[in-house]
């Protein structure tokens, strides 16, 4: 080539083969260990910040142990991923596990929950109404970041066809790889391993996304366990005891409250008045009560249920009827009112309906309550006459039992569930994504909802009371589990029982009883306000409330077992 030759040589840059560029072929089990690495270390982000926060891993060691972590988990991402290193598969694979690891990294590391089964069960009954409070910018960015962007490069580039055999033999010897590599680590690490899980074991549900596809087996397997046909009858010989010369059928008014925590109720002795106007109605607050679970898939049907929450949580048969069938094969009016999103199966037995479609016979729901089928908890008060006069005249005149299911403080997007002129705590934190609300600003938005689940609670004992010249009215009220606001860098709830923090365990429960012709007596009942209570006795004590006697029905889980009056 001579100096007047104007064809320059070809770029060494062009020659080599790029690891970005779209053109070149690339083999499907390079792909596969590329997106394993992705995973086990960018979308690992939220356990690495939890593992970072650990006093043992504040030296050099420690920091060792978090890169064999992240290699340990590399490895068993690409053992698996390599099962799928085929031409026509690993790319949707590998999207499909980057889109989860995103979100459960967002999920994760924005509210410190952590995903278990229980944590699947919620995701899987979310409501339209509860996704658009968890849909943020934030969500978006982290979304686009560790996976629309690994993404990209997945559908531009190009795979080769190396034939059946040759793609077999290299995708086991990538399986071996990855198992022989995550196994090497581990023995290398062992004892810290071990140490780690044993003493810090809400970790083992952080790691992304192996955590959110073990939980979804699990819950995929207790389902396809589970019995068919009917559930299986509980109280078969319920029946109604005599009812005294003289005295009323009962009207019990069971609210279920949600992600209300009774240390935010002014009742039991919280510094600002959240509970301004329960107090001036004498209704008893019972301080020492704790949930079955920490999220409304989990509590609900074990609060329901006659089996205690150990026993339920252990038990293989749980496909059983509840306190609702007991009521109505006792011959009481039964009505599940709803303004969430279901009942988790617990009423599907009994006569039930939704807060924002209006009762037969009612006036039409105003928008100060309902925002289409968003409402407010006022909207489960609305119409509640026509919803009663509905029901059997014949089971009406034995008893009525009302089941109103809050929508409560369901976070993320605290300041939704109380109106404008229910706000006396200012300002308030107007966004769901909660590490960014100035602490104070995220409380206020909290208690203003309790506040409001004040004033409809107060709502109800009116309505109630308007009810004694035919009823033995009583009110009772119990939130289905706490929330965290905060404390140790945890948001929102449905952590695992074991070492869940007592915010999300520790419920309110009040009780309102007519000033005369109560079958209670009052001052029994507030002897036990500082008795140790939980879900468990709810079963029994509104059996024994509603005088409904049946063999399964235990006395010593009754908390108004010794109070009635004539006892």
């Amino acid at each position: 080539m001579g100096f007047g030759d104007n064809t320059a040589p070809p770029s060494r840059a062009l020659c080599m083969p790029s690891l970005f560029s779209s053109k070149t072929q690339r083999s499907p089990l390079l792909l596969a260990w590329l997106t394993a690495l992705w995973l086990g270390t960018l979308c690992n982000w939220p356990l690495w910040k939890a593992l970072l926060a650990l006093p043992e891993t504040g030296s050099p060691r420690g920091l060792l142990f978090m890169l064999a972590f992240a290699g340990i988990i590399t490895g068993v991402l690409a053992s698996i991923l390599s099962l799928a290193a085929w031409r026509r598969v690993i790319k949707p694979v590998a999207a499909l596990l980057l889109i989860s690891a995103a979100a459960g990294a967002h999920f994760m590391g924005t509210y410190g929950v952590v995903i278990d089964d229980t944590m699947i069960v919620n995701v899987l009954q979310t409501d339209a109404r509860e996704t658009r409070d968890l849909l943020s910018l934030r969500m978006l960015v982290t979304l686009v970041l560790l996976a629309g962007l690994p993404a990209v490069y997945l559908w531009r580039t190009s795979l080769a066809s190396l034939g059946f055999g040759r793609q077999l033999l290299r995708n086991l010897v990538g399986v071996l790889l990855g198992l022989a590599l995550a196994v090497a680590l581990l023995m290398a690490c062992f004892a810290d391993m071990a140490s780690t899980m044993r003493n810090h074991k809400s970790l083992r549900y952080l790691i992304n996304p192996l955590n959110s596809y073990y939980a979804l087996g699990q819950v995929a397997f207790k389902k396809s366990s589970k019995p068919r046909g009917p559930p299986q009858i509980v109280a078969a010989d319920a029946v109604l005891a005599a009812r005294p010369d003289g005295r009323k059928p009962p009207l019990l008014l069971l609210v279920v409250g949600e992600t209300a925590r009774a240390m935010n109720f002014s009742l039991n002795g919280y510094a600002r008045a959240t509970n301004p106007e329960l107090a001036k109605l004498d209704v008893l607050s019972f301080r020492d009560v704790t949930s079955c679970g920490t999220s409304t898939a989990a509590s609900l049907p074990c609060m329901f249920s006659h089996l205690g929450r150990e026993q339920y949580g252990n038990s293989k048969e749980v496909h059983q009827e509840n306190l609702l069938d007991a009521l109505q094969r006792a011959g009481l009016a039964v009505l599940w009112l709803d303004n969430q999103s279901g009942c988790k199966g617990i009423c599907e037995r009994v006569p039930n309906a939704m807060a924002h479609i209006a009762a037969s016979g009612a006036p039409t729901l105003p928008e100060a309550l309902c925002n289409g089928p968003e409402c407010l908890d006022g909207a489960l008060l609305h119409g509640l006459d026509q919803r009663l006069e509905a029901l059997p005249a014949e089971r009406r005149a034995k008893g009525v039992v009302l089941v109103l299911h809050q929508m409560g403080s369901h976070g993320p997007a605290y300041y939704k569930r109380s109106p404008a002129d229910l706000k006396p705590f200012q300002p308030e934190c107007k966004t769901n994504v909660l590490q960014q609300c100035d602490p104070q600003q995220l409380v206020n938005a909290y208690d203003n909802s309790i506040v409001y689940a004040d004033h409809v609670l107060a709502q109800a004992i009116a309505w109630l009371q308007q009810k004694t010249s035919g009823f033995d009215p009583t009110l009772l009220y119990l939130s289905d589990h706490g929330e965290s606001l905060g404390e140790n860098n945890l948001y929102l709830h449905g952590m695992p029982y074991a070492f869940a923090p007592r915010e999300q365990t520790h419920i309110p429960m009040v009780l309102w009883l007519p000033g005369t012709g109560s079958a209670i007596d009052r001052g029994c009942m507030r002897a036990k306000l500082e008795q140790p209570l939980s879900h468990d006795h709810l079963f029994h004590s509104v059996l024994g409330l509603l005088g409904v006697q049946a063999s399964i029905y235990k006395a010593d889980r009754d908390f108004f077992a010794g109070c009635k009056q004539g006892q």
